[in-house]
């Protein structure tokens, strides 16, 4: 098993002696590695900048307890990335810095989305920019109707982005497709915003804001807890039908059963603070059978 950071190079072709590329046979996304030992036998590559980028980010708590230890990460359009890792490993940890939880205080690295520097906007400006957090464990808000907050949610959207506001007949729309593709029924516009719902109900919510809202990343923390089989399949279902060329995702997981349904490209074992490994999905098949040691 090799160990690398993944980098998006991309092979072209084999160049010739004037340096012009010839044939154009594939592109694909290789390890750093394999990248530098194709070039030193001289075919010719582009980089693509990565829509996210994560470079040396260390993270503490309040008390001073450090989480985050140098973690590095790169991701593109389009992707699905898994995070694995044991218990205690800074998996919770990455996604609350990135979405500003107060709690946790960086100490050093960047976080860079679409080119800006993610870690200097306010909470509300990170989820207008694009960027999602689907928690591992939602919060209840007892009296604030679920279909009253998303209405507020894409609204607020809306108006960050200079974008018209959708009419009661396109929201309505919108809305019902997106709890179609999740089966959830009409009850759950009125309920509270997870409140009484069971940990899979709040998990389909999590992805029922995602559609809604139409994040350019999200990060889904857990999504695959609480969910009986038919409800992962559902979730899943929800997530693959929400990708596109322009979005991407990232999965922190403990278990494989979620990367049988949405499958990822990448799939990265964060250990101590840190990518200790990165690979392709095969790679969570080898942690499934063989623990985070192998």
């Amino acid at each position: 098993m090799h160990f690398y950071s993944p980098c998006h190079f991309h092979f072209v072709g084999r160049v010739r002696p004037s340096g012009c590329p010839t044939d154009i046979k594939k592109i694909l996304t290789m390890p750093v590695f394999l990248a530098k030992l194709l070039d030193r036998h001289g075919f010719f590559f582009l980089h693509f900048p990565s829509m996210f980028q994560i470079k040396d980010l260390h993270a503490s708590l309040a008390d001073g307890t450090e989480i985050l230890k140098g973690l590095d990460l790169s991701i593109g359009k389009g992707e699905i990335h898994a995070i694995m890792g044991p218990n205690g490993a800074g998996k919770s940890t990455l996604s609350k810095v990135i979405a500003g939880h107060p709690g946790y205080k960086v100490t050093g690295g960047s976080v860079e989305f679409f080119g800006k520097n993610l870690l200097e906007l306010s909470v509300s400006e990170r989820a207008n920019s694009g960027f999602f957090i689907g928690f591992q464990y939602p919060l209840e808000i007892a009296g604030l109707g679920n279909e009253e907050f998303l209405r507020a949610a894409i609204d607020a959207k809306h108006k960050a982005l200079n974008l018209p506001k959708l009419s009661e007949s396109e929201f309505k729309e919108k809305m019902d497709n997106a709890m179609q593709l999740l089966k959830m029924d009409s009850r759950y516009k009125e309920r509270g915003l997870n409140e009484g719902f069971s940990g899979g109900e709040k998990k389909r919510n999590e992805i029922l804001q995602m559609a809604i809202l139409e994040p350019a990343l999200s990060f889904l923390d857990e999504t695959d807890s609480g969910l009986d089989v038919d409800a992962l399949r559902i979730v899943a279902n929800g997530i693959n039908n929400l990708m596109n060329a322009e979005r991407s995702v990232v999965l922190i997981t403990h278990y494989q059963r979620l990367l049988d349904y949405a499958k990822p490209q990448f799939v990265h074992i964060l250990i101590n603070g840190k990518i200790a490994r990165s690979g392709g999905s095969e790679l969570a098949l080898e942690v499934e059978k063989s623990g985070y040691t192998c």
